[in-house]
């Protein structure tokens, strides 16, 4: 019974806030008496959105490799100044909200871009002359500026644990360095490889955001068709067997994920692998073109972003084409303005109050829950070892399939939650959950038993043994999981535009509403929010890295 108490607060929670509302998807997509009606329509869906799910997954994975292999062999093998603060930079786009990252592209290659206003005033263009967005290679560089630090950490890490012993041999065989690199060190990383191009993939796969902002009305995959059947076209039945469809793939590729992590075994001798220095005419090229290259596709959008929230653009008095330039504050004072006087309009402002309070509800939930199972998985038995993968489960769902699960679940007693103001935070907690255990875990991994044993032999409740022993040691890592819960809500937009209201949205929603709209003040107060969530998003994730523990891994 002792443990299985750990359990039974996150168990009950995921039971009726994760697989609940999955259940009811499914039994909403295999509802016989309008299965044949709403699969039909799934059939007529087939030839272009499930295609196209696939087709932009594949080219992103591909481009993603291309760029990242490079890239991981750079810093697998040379030392040079900036390593480390260039090695945590590229890490930044893995968790930046979605919106920022579209809002970024479009602050540089936009209509109303940094590009294309450049080359319009230098050339005395009337119209944009680079068309980038609502493309599908808008789609394919945001998916590579997200997942190219998967191919870094994934395939780095085992190229540096590769043992230089096998090189050696085979040149001193008389292997060529090509051959030496086809023929040892590409099939000894062959399982890192394919398991980081399967974890792309998969997020590729499930991408919602930046296909729904940069691909436009053009490019539908299946979770933005999931979006739009359920929320403007208010078909449950069909969004519901596309979730189905889609959970069925992504079962399948988490499978195949684990399947080939656990065939990886880079043989490893890491002392003896030491890193090149960049002293050469022939090392200072490849290393500052690779840095150049990834310095571009890292840096630039994330610099565009505040630049062009404090540029104005408008057209001088009495031109329609002519652009002058100006820096001003004026986007961000406009967020606490309601110009239009409008009884209807929200305030960004109060956007911003409303993902505040949604995130600090998240990290409350989320730390009360994950708490007592990363204790318990600290020191696990067969019981941790069973009940451990059902808690990843959220990491690998889609989040506009849950939201549809809220939405269909939660609608009637004795769960009428669609109009309470915990849903959101609720759903948020969910998918951060994850990320508090196993921030957690490897630091209550790591407190020996004998301090607890000494705390009670010198007769300490064991309330006070906690707090006097364990909090010290984990404090940390207890802060960089509420960290890890806070950032994860702050920028969650998939379920959230499913289950928001309208009167209060969060601060995604509204940057996606004021792009939507036309005009350059709608544009320019999306840029404003976007570069605050981006510095909230950019500090938290620089605090996690510096209160990590050394070893406590990835996900």
């Amino acid at each position: 019974m002792r443990r299985i108490l750990p359990w039974l607060g996150a168990s009950t929670f995921l039971l009726i806030f994760f697989f609940y509302p999955l259940a009811r998807i499914l039994g909403l997509g295999l509802d016989w008496s309008g299965l044949r009606e709403g699969w039909d329509q799934v059939v007529r869906l087939a030839g272009s959105t499930i295609w196209f799910t696939f087709y932009q997954a594949f080219l992103s994975t591909l481009l993603t490799l291309l760029v990242g292999l490079p890239g991981a062999y750079l810093f697998a093998h040379y030392d040079f100044k900036g390593k480390k603060l260039f090695n945590a930079l590229t890490a930044v786009p893995f968790m930046l909200p979605t919106v920022v990252v579209a809002a970024g592209f479009n602050a540089l290659l936009g209509p109303r871009g940094w590009v294309n206003v450049t080359l319009m005033n230098f050339f005395h263009l009337e119209n944009a002359p680079i068309l980038f967005m609502n493309t599908l290679a808008a789609i394919l560089l945001a998916h590579v500026f997200y997942n190219t630090t998967i191919v870094f950490r994934l395939v780095g890490n085992a190229w540096m644990r590769l043992d230089p012993h096998l090189s050696q041999a085979a040149r001193v065989m008389g292997a060529k360095p090509r051959d030496v690199f086809w023929k040892v060190s590409i099939p000894l990383l062959r399982p890192s490889i394919m398991a980081a191009a399967l974890l792309v993939f998969l997020f590729d796969f499930t991408s919602f955001g930046v296909i729904l902002l940069l691909g436009g009305p053009h490019f539908a995959s299946l979770e933005v068709e999931i979006f739009i059947q359920s929320v403007q076209m208010l078909n449950l039945p069909v969004a519901a067997l596309l979730s189905i469809i889609q959970l069925l793939f992504t079962l399948a590729f988490s499978v195949l994920y684990s399947r080939v992590v656990a065939k990886e075994n880079v043989v490893s001798k890491p002392s003896l692998n030491p890193m090149r220095k960049v002293n050469t005419w022939r090392s200072r090229i490849i290393v500052s073109g690779m840095l150049i290259i990834l310095g571009s596709l890292f840096v630039l959008p994330m610099a565009a972003l505040p630049l062009r929230s404090i540029a104005r653009f408008d057209p001088a008095m009495g031109e329609r084409t002519v652009q002058t330039t100006s820096l001003t504050l004026d986007y961000y004072r406009e967020l606490f303005i309601n110009r239009n006087g409008s009884l209807f309009y929200v305030a960004p402002i109060e956007a911003v109050r409303n993902s505040l309070s949604y995130a600090g509800l998240t990290v409350l939930i989320s730390l009360l829950l994950g708490f007592p199972v990363a204790s318990a998985l600290a020191r696990p038995g067969r019981l941790e070892r069973v009940l451990d993968p059902f808690l990843m489960l959220p990491l690998g769902a889609s989040a506009v399939t849950l939201g549809l699960g809220y939405i269909v679940s939660f609608n009637q007693p004795p769960f009428n939650l669609l109009t309470s103001p915990w849903l959101v935070p609720l759903a948020h907690s969910t998918i951060a959950l994850p990320f508090v255990i196993r921030s957690l875990q490897p630091a209550l991994a790591a407190i020996p038993d004998d301090y607890r044993k000494a705390a009670a032999v010198l007769g300490a409740p064991p309330l006070r043994a906690w707090f006097a022993v364990n909090w010290p040691l984990v404090g940390r890592a207890t802060l960089a999981a509420g960290t890890f819960a806070f950032t994860v809500s702050l920028g969650e937009f998939g379920a959230t535009s499913i289950l928001a209201r309208p009167d209060n949205p969060t601060l995604p929603l509204a940057i996606y509403r004021f792009l939507s709209q036309p005009g350059g003040l709608n544009y320019g107060q999306a840029m404003a929010m976007a570069s605050l969530l981006m510095l909230v998003a950019i500090l938290a994730i620089l605090l996690i890295e510096r209160l990590r523990l050394p070893g406590s891994g990835s996900f």
